[in-house]
């Protein structure tokens, strides 16, 4: 569907949202933006459109040398970015998304030809209702360790978790070892010295051929896998997130391999 509407484009405001909620990889909702953008001018129609980001977090991405990197190429690509804009309602009969800003929480409606809507994500309801939860729904865990914070005998990962950190499959990939240490430790009744670092990885396809891959940390500091800058657009990254990725998820990290 997204591609047909994309396809279809001829011309106009086409926008593109972001949630302020936790989502599955916080970096999705951009990367299609970009490769729409890039599409629009290939099709030689990027003068007759705006190319819109609105999103419901404070800038283009969290972690400082990444949105550094990606700051430019929304100006030189010339999307209009609004930050603290969360989507809230769509009036679809008149091409109408009404945002809420979240500083001033008033109402700001933005006329479009297309839109490319991120929903707001949250924990399960199985989860949220239980006495596992935190106050935000979300399984009540230590951040390092993973175990849960009353019930000693429980730990959690992933997207269900409390862990402050991307909801990325290369974050669960670092998740599940720590988890596996501290549960046999626990188990056996020694201390939990495995540590979650926060690491979670984001590879942001900016374009056909390039990519900034963005790995970092709970505090945000970069934690790069390898011996260049990867906060620059490349091809070999690319390469990696369009190829090697995908087949290191589906043969190794899903057996249990990696």
């Amino acid at each position: 569907s997204t591609w047909e509407n994309i396809k279809n484009f001829e011309g106009g405001t086409a926008i593109f949202t972001q949630p302020n909620t936790p989502i599955k990889c916080a970096g999705a909702p951009q990367k299609i933006m970009w490769l729409a953008e890039e599409h629009f001018r290939d099709r030689g129609l990027r003068d007759k459109c705006q190319v819109k980001f609105v999103s419901g977090g404070a800038a283009i991405f969290g972690v400082q040398k990444y949105r550094e990197a990606l700051e430019p190429l929304v100006r030189d690509r010339n999307i209009d970015a609004h930050y603290k804009h969360n989507l809230v309602a769509i009036r679809g009969n008149d091409k109408i998304a009404i945002f809420e800003n979240l500083d001033t929480k008033e109402r700001v409606e933005m006329k479009y030809d297309m839109i490319h809507v991120t929903p707001p994500m949250g924990p399960m309801d199985f989860i949220k209702k239980s006495p596992l939860a935190d106050e935000a729904g979300w399984v009540d865990v230590d951040k390092y360790t993973l175990q849960h914070k009353k019930f000693e005998n429980i730990f959690s990962i992933g997207d269900g978790s409390s862990l402050p950190t991307s909801r990325t499959g290369a974050a669960v990939r670092e998740q599940g070892p720590v988890l596996i240490n501290n549960l046999m430790s626990h188990m056996y009744n020694q201390p939990l010295v495995k540590k979650y670092s926060g690491y979670a990885s984001c590879p942001l396809i900016t374009g056909r051929g390039k990519c900034i891959l963005a790995e970092f940390d709970y505090d945000g500091k970069p934690m790069e896998s390898f011996p260049f800058d990867q906060g620059k657009e490349r091809w070999s990254m690319y390469m990696l997130k369009r190829h090697m990725i995908p087949f290191l998820y589906w043969n190794a990290m899903m057996k249990g391999y990696f």
